[in-house]
């Protein structure tokens, strides 16, 4: 790896003095929890005014239709904001994709809406660094590589989607159509530890909710007659959670159903989650809940209708990703920013752009830690060292390094 060019460090400079600490102040102060459209319809606009200043025409994009199972077994549809996106030189040789939430996981009600200083050197908000700091990131990234003189041999998309922290069901198309032909993919949420560790492989996750249609009857008078949905929910979920092992983690999470207590329940709904280490183990996974789901029927002489499915494939570490996070090591090797990188259990949108056969490192985002609570907090130096970063991994990108 050559040492920083003089054009290149030019670069790095302007992407180090973006100001990015105030547009996540900015950011952090909307809620855009990922039920809040009318929070999700600001954060979208505040987002498409930012990046208008990259060339390509910033859209804000519907999501697809999304349904899920009510308590009763009933399918409703659910709003979810809108994506943006962008398209940058797609005529150009080198073609990369890159890929951020604005949603969070904190809802309107929620009691964490304020930031707060710890120190001199690390903000405590919402989002701050799942996603905020790591949106402002890119766009430092992306602005600084506009001034670069060799600019014109790299072209990009840029997907920011409203629904990432649900699992993306309205946008995993558009993520999906945008990932076609790109040579690289990088997505920027937080590193996985607050040392800037990388997340590497990543299990798949799958949801889904099992209807359980059994027939009613008197407790008392002839019980016999009934076919209970919530003991059938209960055996299912038993079934389920024994298909555990290694590689195949399961958790049956909630049942919603019955009623009076003089009355066999006809109906029930069980909500479950597994998460494949492999695309092997989804098979499994998929094999074992369809044979779950026969035996119950069978033993309980009941109907089970389901929804949902993995809508985050497993995203085990091949050679093409190998070789891009060990670009990005050596990108940090010159910075003076140590990287390394190990497995986790979370799931993003690195998982869905992993299985359009692209490389992807999908922690490109700020140092921080906590998120997905109430002590959320961002490392306000990490913005300038992950912006610099993600410049010069594209800028070696452009210029032919081999994935």
């Amino acid at each position: 790896m050559p040492e920083v060019l003089r054009d290149e460090a030019a670069v790095l400079s302007i992407a180090a003095a973006a100001p990015m600490l105030g547009q996540v102040e900015a950011w952090a102060r909307v809620n855009s929890g990922s039920a809040n459209l009318e929070g999700l319809a600001r954060m979208a606009d505040l987002l498409a005014g930012a990046f208008a200043k990259l060339p390509g025409e910033v859209r804000l994009l519907d999501p697809a239709p999304v349904e899920a199972m009510e308590a009763d077994g009933s399918l409703k549809p659910v709003a979810h904001g809108r994506n943006l996106h962008l398209r940058v030189r797609p005529e150009a040789p080198v073609q990369v994709l890159l890929t951020g939430h604005m949603d969070t996981v904190y809802g309107a009600d929620h009691p964490f809406q304020r930031l707060e200083w710890l120190g001199a050197k690390m903000l405590r908000g919402p989002g701050v660094a799942d996603m905020k700091g790591g949106l402002a990131v890119m766009l430092a990234a992306l602005t600084a590589l506009e001034s670069w003189e060799e600019r014109e041999r790299i072209g990009y998309e840029v997907v920011i989607n409203s629904d990432e922290e649900v699992g993306s069901p309205g946008s995993a198309a558009l993520i999906a159509d945008a990932a076609r032909g790109k040579r690289a993919a990088l997505t920027y949420e937080p590193s996985a530890l607050p040392d800037g560790t990388l997340a590497g492989a990543r299990p798949g996750s799958g949801n889904f909710s099992l209807h359980v249609r059994g027939r009613s009857a008197h407790a008392g008078r002839n019980p016999e007659e009934g076919r209970n949905a919530l003991v059938a929910a209960a055996d299912l979920a038993l079934r389920l959670d024994a298909a555990k092992r290694p590689g195949l983690s399961v958790n049956p999470a909630r049942i919603d159903g019955g009623g009076p207590n003089n009355v066999v329940p006809d109906h029930a709904v069980l909500r479950i989650n597994m998460r494949p280490a492999a695309p092997a183990d989804q098979d499994e996974a998929s094999a074992a809940l369809h044979e779950a789901i026969a035996a119950v029927s069978a033993a309980r002489d009941v109907r089970i209708n389901m929804h949902g499915g993995f809508g985050r494939p497993p995203k085990p570490l091949d050679a093409g990703a190998e070789k891009l996070f060990d670009l990005v090591r050596r990108c940090g090797a010159e910075l003076g920013q140590p990287i390394a990188w190990q497995a986790s259990g979370g799931v993003c949108d690195g998982n869905n752009i992993a299985a359009c056969g692209v490389p992807v490192v999908d922690t490109m985002g700020v140092r921080g830690g906590a998120i997905h609570s109430a002590d959320e907090y961002l490392i306000v130096e990490s913005l300038a060292e992950r912006a610099q970063l993600s410049a010069l991994v594209l800028m070696r990108l452009a210029l032919g390094e081999e994935l």
